[in-house]
């Protein structure tokens, strides 16, 4: 499992020119699902998505986690994140996972952080999404389960 995570002022996501998912101040999370994620995988990323102090204190120094700052979640699937481009100019994706399992385990992400933080909002998993964001630094942190031993 691979996020992307951009701390952002504003994010939203449309499709079809109509606002599905809005935030302030928080966490915008791209979300790319192996074929080989699990439950188990996702409770891991996300305990660490949510502990993150990427959030500047009172100092400027980033020591304060998404609830201490009451910050939003945004939650955007992307199948992308496995691309694979070592042989040739055209991605593979195959490493992917199949869109079933795939969206079973990203509906499953957006309920477990809806249990600990109050506005969540997301995507929709397949669709051709616009996504527009005021990144906050820029400050972008990959995480990624087999780099994190997950």
């Amino acid at each position: 499992m691979r996020f992307v995570i951009q701390r952002v002022k504003h994010a939203d996501v449309k499709v079809e020119d109509r606002t599905i998912g809005e935030i302030g101040q928080g966490l915008l999370v791209f979300v790319g699902i192996s074929a080989s994620d699990r439950e188990e995988t996702a409770d891991k990323m996300l305990k660490k998505l949510l502990g993150l102090r990427i959030f500047e204190d009172e100092n400027g120094k980033t020591n304060w986690d998404l609830k201490k700052v009451a910050g939003e979640l945004l939650i955007i699937s992307q199948f992308t994140l496995y691309a694979d481009c070592r042989k040739g100019n055209r991605p593979s994706f195959i490493r992917a996972g199949a869109p079933g399992p795939a969206n079973a385990l990203y509906e499953y992400l957006i309920k477990e952080c809806a249990k600990s933080v109050p506005c969540v909002r997301h995507g929709e998993f397949g669709a051709d999404m616009k996504v527009s964001l005021t990144n906050d630094g820029p400050f972008t942190i990959i995480l990624d389960s087999e780099e994190l031993n997950i």
